[in-house]
């Protein structure tokens, strides 16, 4: 679907005077809480809007709750907005985009939403690009896995095209029986992608913030590390060889022009022992990923949203300090409302900053909140955030 939209949203906006440019964010979670701090210090207005109540968004007086499939209600939230964005790519983008009032832009695109929604869709188009990624197929029956899963060679990654997120949605199975056990539970009407199992060094995460007119700053390399399929740390920069830093960073940014990113968009990767790279998958908004950048870039990941879906100046991308590392804090236990234990004993770690989500319901592995420190020693600063994450028990 084709949108009509200005290309620039700085056109509309007062360049003096009093009047202030207002965004609007579809979605109430952490990543709305952190993007709309980051416009609110700049002095720009925003609204919320949820389709039922969300702790993240509850200290913010534009905060909507209300049912974000009706036309009507989308409609009314954008009247006052000179720009909409999204907080993941679930919100309702494309029917926003059916009732969008005019001179009032959309970023990014619902096109580019869908694309990336999608991981067939999108890592066709990454392919298509001419960008390396893993060798995959998408399969719209089990016989086609079977054959696709023979020709890659087991064990396979099978992947829910729509709705995966943390480490739901992804299954790696070693045999037919295990696939056809996995297929009930991933495949969709239009089936499932099958991708070879990628026995990578690391893996890799680079945000890439982009206006509307093309312009773009790129992020440092950040190493991820993961437990149990999720992110349990970042550590920025990733200790690495300068040639694969810098070809990380070139194609995060033509994956990001690939297919269209306006704001943050972030996008996952994977370090080969021979030093190629490779593109796991993209997210069209900030990221968990680059949440260290609140503290350890001179410019935030939420900022840089902003101020590209604005068309703003984008800001400095470097780290305040040599080595930044951000740890989440994870839930333990299932339950309402979270009780929070061992948070003086973490800001007690010093140089540790905190960020607590306001999530009212607490489950096991969810993400809570997170923990950054930087510092100078990677060592030091990865013992310091580990201390500080692991005294907080949610």
């Amino acid at each position: 679907m084709e949108t009509t939209q200005p290309a620039d949203p700085a056109e509309r906006m007062p360049s003096t005077g009093a009047a202030f440019p207002t965004i609007g964010i579809l979605g109430g979670g952490q990543l709305g809480r952190m993007m709309t701090a980051a416009a609110i210090r700049m002095g720009v207005h925003v609204r919320l809007l949820s389709p039922k109540p969300a702790g993240p968004m509850a200290p913010y007086a534009d905060a909507i709750v209300d049912d974000w499939t009706d036309r009507e209600v989308l409609a009314a939230f954008a009247e006052p907005c000179d720009v909409i964005t999204v907080e993941s790519e679930w919100a309702p983008a494309a029917e926003m985009a059916e009732v969008l009032p005019p001179g009032t832009a959309l970023w990014p695109r619902p096109e580019t939403i869908d694309m990336i929604s999608h991981k067939g869709v999108q890592k066709t188009r990454l392919a298509d690009a001419g960008l390396p990624v893993p060798p995959f197929r998408r399969c719209p029956t089990q016989d086609d896995a079977l054959a696709a899963a023979e020709e890659l060679g087991y064990p396979v990654v099978l992947k829910m095209y729509e709705g995966s997120y943390d480490g739901y949605g992804n299954a790696t199975v070693g045999s037919p029986d295990a696939l056809r056990e996995q297929w009930g539970e991933l495949a969709d009407d239009d089936g499932l992608m099958v991708e070879a199992f990628m026995e990578f060094e690391r893996e890799l995460a680079v945000q890439v913030a982009r206006r509307p007119d093309g312009e773009q700053v790129v992020y440092p390399v950040a190493h991820t590390v993961q437990r149990n399929h999720r992110c349990h740390a970042v550590v920025v920069p990733a200790a690495m060889d300068s040639s694969v830093s810098e070809k990380a960073q070139r194609i995060a940014q033509a994956a990001v022009d690939a297919v269209d990113g306006v704001g943050l968009t972030a996008v996952e990767l994977f370090e080969m022992p021979d030093g190629e790279v490779l593109v796991n998958e993209l997210a069209p908004r900030p990221h968990n990923t680059g949440h260290y950048s609140i503290e350890g870039s001179y410019t935030s990941q939420f900022e840089n949203h902003v101020r590209a879906i604005l068309g703003w100046p984008l800001g400095r991308t470097d780290l305040r300090a040599p080595v930044a590392v951000m740890v989440n804090v994870l839930g333990r236990r299932e339950g309402t409302p979270p009780r929070t234990k061992g948070l003086r004993d973490a800001l007690s770690v010093p140089g540790a900053t905190v960020h607590l989500y306001n999530k009212p319901e607490v489950r096991p592995a969810r993400k809570m909140g997170h923990v950054t420190v930087t510092g100078t020693d990677r060592d030091d600063v990865y013992q310091r955030a580990e201390k500080a994450a692991g005294q907080i028990r949610l």
